[in-house]
């Protein structure tokens, strides 16, 4: 199963020097069953785009918890057991477009099975709307309209994808 599990820069560097990207339980998003319905399309590549939508999302939280990290958001994508997916039933039943796909990883995750990398460009435009997103999310989860705007602001960047190969020239 396709897994976007959601960083930072920091974070990615970290994982990078230890080689494990993350400890179960590890939070991760995911093709879930209420992603499908919510959805409503059958084309995997489109369910695929929305759980990497929302691991995006839920970097841009990451990004407001460490305020020394960079501000781009960082979601790696990674091909799992579906043994180790444990859907997240709480998530699965929240109205929050943002909690579905939320899944549970169940097992240590080697950076070395990744199969690529999504993050923000490292543009100045770019990592200002970002900030700005990381500093009103919090309000924007509160119901604050002019900080739900903010942080759509954020979500019109498209993610960067990355090989695996060019996480060093990512980090540098």
């Amino acid at each position: 199963m396709r897994v976007y599990v959601p960083t930072t820069l920091n974070a990615l560097a970290q994982a990078h020097a230890d080689g494990i990207l993350g400890t179960a339980p590890l939070r991760a998003y995911a093709v879930t069953p209420a992603l499908r319905e919510w959805y409503l399309s059958d084309d995997i590549e489109e369910l695929e785009y929305a759980a990497l939508v929302r691991a995006a999302q839920s970097s841009l939280r990451l990004l407001a918890e460490d305020a020394k990290a960079p501000r781009r958001r960082v979601v790696v994508a990674l091909d799992v057991p579906d043994q180790v997916v444990a859907l997240r039933v709480d998530a699965e039943h929240q109205d929050a477009a943002a909690e579905l796909g939320a899944v549970t990883l169940t097992e240590t995750l080697r950076l070395a099975k990744a199969a690529a990398v999504h993050a923000d460009a490292d543009d100045p435009e770019v990592c200002e709307d970002v900030a700005a997103a990381a500093e009103a999310v919090a309000a924007a989860d509160a119901g604050d309209e002019d900080a739900r705007f903010t942080v759509d602001g954020a979500e019109d960047h498209e993610l960067m994808w990355f090989a695996t190969q060019e996480i060093p020239s990512l980090l540098a």
